[in-house]
């Protein structure tokens, strides 16, 4: 049986869609309960009073009424802001789209993930910031692969553990080939040796201890590929708002 329970909470607006004529349904990512679908009645109508809270990349401290199953509602809110460059920005807006969509995607309503919600959390407020939004993004993509069920081996061979010897991506082995044993998988991924040991660092490094990195557009754009392939062949999602990126990325060059 469903129950409703009365709660301050910490939130920040995944997305939101139309119902009915004047109503939307809002996806928030909470700190406390998880990903929950909050119905908000008249959020259409000019005069709505929580118009700004519940705008994309909104966050803060929300007041409720959370349903264990189903819709909840949003009463107030406490203290919310939002992420302006991110919402600003069209570049900005498409890397923080698709890492929402990733978590929300990896993990099921309803179903708490304090952790998550603090990493997702800082990696918006470091690209709202200015940091390099792809570097940040491919840290976090790198890191959820876990919560996917995919344990890739980043840092040392996966046959003989060696870190010193140059290391390529294998599909096959799950993780990275040395050197002395790339024979035994002749479709690993070539990867540079900038990108095999930036995807290491990233792999490892905490997103609240994350300093400025230079990565080169080259060594970027190789992880981004790969990413890319690990998530289609072996998590099985393709998102839109990835192939929303790969577009923007081509009006680049």
């Amino acid at each position: 049986m469903s129950q409703l329970v009365n709660a301050d909470f910490t939130g920040m607006v995944m997305f939101a869609k139309n119902h009915r004529e004047n109503d939307l349904l809002v996806k928030f990512l909470t700190r406390e309960y998880g990903k929950r679908m909050f119905f908000i009645k008249n959020a259409k109508k000019k005069d709505f009073k929580l118009r700004s809270a519940i705008l994309p990349f909104t966050h803060g401290r929300y007041s409720g009424l959370i349903r264990s199953n189903g819709l909840s509602y949003i009463n107030a809110a406490l203290d919310v802001k939002q992420f302006e460059n991110i919402f600003q920005d069209i570049e900005l807006n498409a890397y923080a789209t698709f890492l929402l969509n990733l978590v929300d995607a990896a993990f099921d309503d309803n179903f708490k993930i304090e952790a998550w919600f603090d990493r997702l959390a800082r990696a918006l407020t470091l690209i709202d910031a200015g940091n390099d939004a792809e570097v940040i993004t491919d840290l976090i993509q790198i890191q959820l692969l876990n919560s996917f069920g995919i344990a890739i081996v980043w840092d040392h061979c996966v046959v003989c553990g060696r870190r010193d010897l140059a290391l390529d991506y294998s599909e096959s082995r799950g993780g990275m080939l040395c050197q002395n044993h790339w024979h035994l998988d002749e479709h690993r991924w070539h990867l540079s040796v900038k990108a095999a040991k930036t995807m290491a660092m990233l792999s490892l490094v905490s997103v609240f201890k994350l300093g400025q990195i230079s990565v080169s557009p080259a060594t970027k754009r190789e992880i981004w590929q790969l990413t890319e392939r690990i998530y289609q062949d072996q998590v099985g999602i393709n998102l839109k708002s990835r192939h929303f990126i790969d577009q923007m990325q081509n009006w680049a060059h």
